[in-house]
């Protein structure tokens, strides 16, 4: 019961901490240039970019606050090993992301760079799970790895997530909201299985998004940029491989497995695809292509059909309810 009032208000300081900080650095943003162009709006406003670093420091100072108060209160440490290397992840993923940022999305970091680059980020993962040897696929039995597991799997799953969580974008309050349900449905996940740590960090961790997507909603303020992405997609992998429920974690992500698919299937096509859309004079969204290269497309053709037109705000609320829908799924499958 201590625990969780500690972590509490771990959450609660994160929070502030965030909003307090994103506010300022909006003002901050845009005075020194560090602004992208929306562009699913038709006057192409500037916003303020990488707003996720302060996501990541404020995570990163609720962490070691939650960590501090437990040691001083309990006389001991609690889960030292996986919490910094959680801390760890978190921190360089969105070093990397913000170069991303700070390049231009155009440009950004070589993809030779993140795969070399992830290797150091993922040691301290690595180093935490050396004896973990088996890995759960989901809808398969356990497959036993060895040494592999950690060497290689782990770096891969810390990859192929912070990469993944990055392809569902561009939309005001889109990342920031998936990356809410998929620590929210993993936060029930754990509590029902006992995994108290792993809830207590998630509590940590939503407290400064939540500040952020208060500014992020639409009509956004401030990007979350890769900075965001990178780290909570490479945490996320953290979170289920610190954790062990590989299955319940990799089910989650079923939306993005659909993003690769239909991305996939625009590299056949000669397409490299942007999530955005086509801007009308109302703000109403048309479909940038003939066909669905990703879920944002697919969200506005199905809302055109429906409703008659696709605005920003709807396509995000529709991938939010597909993500409910997966999470409901989800937590039925495994709990």
């Amino acid at each position: 019961m201590i625990t969780l009032a500690i972590a509490i208000i771990s959450s609660l300081i994160s929070f502030f901490v965030a909003y307090i900080l994103i506010k300022a650095w909006i003002n901050v943003a845009k005075r020194e240039g560090l602004v992208g162009i929306d562009i699913n709006k038709k006057d192409k406003r500037e916003v303020a970019e990488a707003g996720g670093l302060w996501v990541v420091i404020s995570t990163t100072f609720g962490l070691l606050i939650f960590e501090g108060i437990y040691v001083f209160t309990k006389n001991n440490y609690y889960s030292l090993n996986d919490l910094y290397s959680l801390v760890i992840l978190l921190v360089l993923s969105a070093f990397l992301g913000f170069m991303d940022d700070i390049l231009g999305w155009k440009k950004g970091v070589p993809q030779w760079i993140r795969i070399i680059a992830m290797i150091p980020m993922a040691l301290p993962l690595m180093i935490a799970k050396y004896n973990a040897y088996v890995l759960s696929i989901p809808f398969f039995n356990k497959i036993y790895l060895g040494i592999l597991y950690p060497l290689v799997i782990i770096p891969i799953g810390v990859l192929g997530a912070s990469n993944a969580f990055n392809m569902i974008a561009g939309y005001n309050g889109l990342e920031v909201s998936n990356g809410l349900l998929l620590l929210l449905f993993t936060l029930i996940f754990s509590i029902i299985k006992g995994l108290y740590f792993i809830a207590f960090i998630i509590l940590i961790v939503i407290g400064a998004m939540i500040a952020f997507l208060l500014f992020n909603w639409y009509p956004a303020k401030v990007f979350p940029g890769n900075t965001f992405t990178y780290a909570i997609g490479a945490f996320y992998a953290g979170l289920i491989i610190i954790g062990d429920f590989p299955k319940f974690g990799l089910t989650l992500f079923f939306l993005y497995y659909i993003e690769l698919i239909l991305f996939i299937r625009g590299l056949f096509h000669g397409i490299y695809k942007e999530n955005f859309g086509k801007v009308n004079s109302d703000n109403s969204l048309d479909p940038p292509y003939d066909k669905s290269y990703s879920i944002t497309h697919l969200a506005i053709k199905v809302l055109k059909k429906v409703k008659g037109k696709a605005t920003e705000r709807g396509v995000v609320i529709f991938i939010i309810i597909l993500q409910l829908i997966v999470g409901i799924i989800t937590l039925l499958l495994f709990i």
